[in-house]
């Protein structure tokens, strides 16, 4: 993966970055730890400016974010009433829940997405509700630009800082990426088993 990435970033520069954090926004399996933490080495080694970088990159991820969206804003969220009702138990909630969902979102969601986009697999996962409460989608890029923005800076600036040596930044962003995905799958299973419908409380 690494040497795809390095081989695309060398090939298309800067656009090369923005189809990259696009695409990992639409496929998850694609890392933004990796692809910005190259283009800061690609900064360290004079190949690229550390400024054009970042803003591509970042136009990169709020594009990816949009397509998640545009999709929740096109179905939008009373579609999944009988969703919840048939699987409501593997999702843990009923409808009241989506509802005050629907309604915290609504009245919180551009602090939310901003949160979220320093967050494992959740900073693309939250652009779902945000077209599905069909939050204005000015304020939903503006969210989503300025906290992808502070978290490619940080990611860049690490690559950069590290030089050659993108093993440390490996070393450190991973474990913590898969902790997190652990802690998160453990508490998903804990709710799970310990969840009940309101009606049998």
């Amino acid at each position: 993966m690494t040497e795809f990435i390095l081989n695309l970033i060398a090939w298309g520069g800067y656009f090369g970055i923005f189809l990259l954090m696009a695409l990992e926004n639409v496929v998850p399996p694609v890392p933004s730890e990796v692809i910005m933490g190259l283009g800061g080495m690609a900064v360290a080694r004079g190949d690229m400016a550390l400024v054009p970088l970042v803003l591509w990159g970042t136009a990169g991820t709020t594009a990816g974010n949009y397509f998640w969206y545009f999709i929740g804003r096109n179905i939008g969220y009373e579609r999944f009433r009988p969703f919840i009702a048939r699987h409501g138990r593997w999702l843990t909630m009923e409808w009241r829940n989506v509802e005050n969902l629907h309604r915290f979102f609504t009245k919180h969601g551009g602090w939310v997405v901003f949160v979220f986009r320093f967050m494992p697999t959740f900073r693309t996962i939250i652009s779902l509700p945000a077209g599905m409460t069909r939050m204005p989608l000015w304020k939903f890029l503006l969210w989503t630009f300025a906290g992808s923005l502070i978290w490619n800076t940080v990611l860049a600036g690490a690559g950069f800082y590290l030089g050659s040596r993108f093993q440390v930044l490996e070393q450190y962003v991973g474990p913590v990426a898969i902790a997190t995905t652990v802690l998160i799958a453990i508490a998903y299973l804990y709710r799970v088993v310990t969840w009940k419908p309101r009606a049998e409380r």
